[in-house]
């Protein structure tokens, strides 16, 4: 089943030097039950789209889209009442997202208290279990505790259960791992997979780590330049990339040079969010790009399971 269908996807927002273009075309479809990955640069537009999804563009921005639905809900008149409720954010900085001033207990009440009707007694018990959920040990002791008292580890668990707590069934996962260190990160990682056994959340990740895409995501979607430039399973994505953008990343790996060699790199920059793109956006960083690359948007190849946008009939070599 369907939980996110989105297709043509764009986010305009006005400034002094023209309007900025965050997102020109995504298409993105996520089943129900499945983390998906969102793969990008900085500048890509993979925030902006949870932004979007979650009625929290910059005011003045124009959101539109041919489908935008969430469970068949219309997302452009419906985004802000489904915020808190069915969708929910995971912040990559978790000390940001917790009030220093206020203990664990009393954030994870007020969470409860605006989305149920329990009794302080019952919110205090639900409070406990969601933070045992996430893995905190002697969550009665912990909920005394301030943010400052925690591990960033322990920190991003306590976001997590705040999440759980809003009764969402999709979660937004903005680079939940980028405060942690591998060892701690990889923990998050591996919580969130369990969430979505258990409880049958939906999670979309928002990353620019190949590792985290490996480690959890089911099916990714690569963005460059605020498009959707491939789309597939995960395994797909890593081992067979058709997209010349999705194998520059993974040349890029540190992993991916010989030991002792110069590691690789995508030379130039993504293109300016004020220019329009007239043909293949990755064109002049591209090694592979050829003249009509130039001048035409490159057409949609592959099938429904893996496919990509590029003027070589087989992508990526």
């Amino acid at each position: 089943m369907t939980h996110l269908d989105i297709q043509g996807l764009s986010v305009t927002i006005p400034s002094p030097a023209g309007p900025v273009q965050a997102v020109r075309s995504i298409d993105l479809c996520i089943a129900k039950g499945e983390i998906h990955g969102l793969i990008g640069e900085s500048g890509c537009g993979k925030t902006m789209i949870g932004m979007a999804l979650l009625g929290l563009t910059p005011a003045g921005a124009q959101v539109a889209a041919r489908v935008f639905k969430f469970d068949r809900i219309d997302l452009a008149t419906s985004a802000a009442a489904l915020r808190g409720k069915r969708i929910a954010l995971i912040s990559q900085d978790p000390a940001a997202a917790l009030n220093p001033v206020l203990t664990i207990g009393r954030q994870m009440d007020d969470v409860l208290l605006t989305h149920s009707q329990q009794r302080k007694k019952d919110r205090t018990a639900a409070a406990a279990a969601l933070l045992a959920a996430t893995g905190l040990p002697d969550a009665a002791k912990l909920m005394k505790r301030y943010p400052h008292q925690l591990s960033g580890g322990m920190q991003q668990r306590v976001v997590i259960a705040q999440a759980l707590a809003t009764g969402a069934d999709f979660l937004i996962a903005d680079e939940p791992t980028t405060a942690l260190d591998v060892t701690v990160g990889a923990q998050v990682l591996a919580l969130l997979r369990k969430l979505v056994a258990d409880r049958g959340l939906t999670v979309l990740m928002i990353t620019h780590d190949m590792d985290v895409v490996a480690a959890v995501c089911d099916r990714a979607t690569v963005l460059y330049a605020g498009l959707s430039v491939e789309t597939g399973p995960a395994s797909a994505i890593l081992t067979r990339p058709r997209h010349p953008y999705t194998s520059a990343l993974l040349a890029a790996l540190p992993d991916a040079a010989p030991h002792g060699q110069k590691l690789a790199a995508i030379e130039g920059q993504i293109p300016p969010s004020t220019e329009t793109i007239s043909g293949c956006a990755f064109e002049l960083r591209c090694p592979v790009a050829t003249a009509v690359c130039h001048g035409a948007p490159p057409p949609a190849r592959g099938s429904d399971d893996h496919h990509w946008l590029c003027h070589l009939a087989e992508g990526a070599p």
